[in-house]
């Protein structure tokens, strides 16, 4: 298991509060999902909005274990919107969607228990 999925790994090291509010971290709501077969790993191309002043961005996403396609459509989500874009294979994945590793790691997705406005951010 990564030192990032395993429940027993130490601490991170502490940061300021000034260093957690760099991490933009937002609700958006998944508004197409197609699958990723060029993947090294079983993916999901995701394609999320953030309400009118973030706009709908793209991820991929290792959540096939957990989630259909169809069951996806709709569904709120939170993703970290300010890292630099990253290029998987042919995809530009625009935001990193947040996820917890489940007992055997695979992703269980981060998300808000009651309707949050799109584009809301964590705090």
């Amino acid at each position: 298991m990564h030192l990032l999925h395993d429940p027993s790994a130490p601490v991170a090291a502490p940061i300021s509060f000034d260093d957690f509010l760099k991490v933009d971290i937002r609700i958006g709501t998944i508004v197409a999902a197609h699958p990723f077969p060029e993947a090294r790993k079983p993916t999901y191309k995701l394609h999320i909005d953030f309400g009118p002043s973030v706009g709908i961005k793209q991820s991929s996403a290792q959540i096939t274990a957990h989630y259909r396609l169809d069951e996806l459509i709709g569904r709120q989500i939170a993703a970290v919107i300010n890292f630099p874009p990253r290029q998987i294979g042919k995809f530009m994945s625009e935001v990193l969607t947040l996820g917890f590793p489940d007992a055997k790691g695979e992703v269980v997705l981060f998300a808000p228990d009651q309707a949050t406005p799109d584009g809301a951010r964590l705090f």
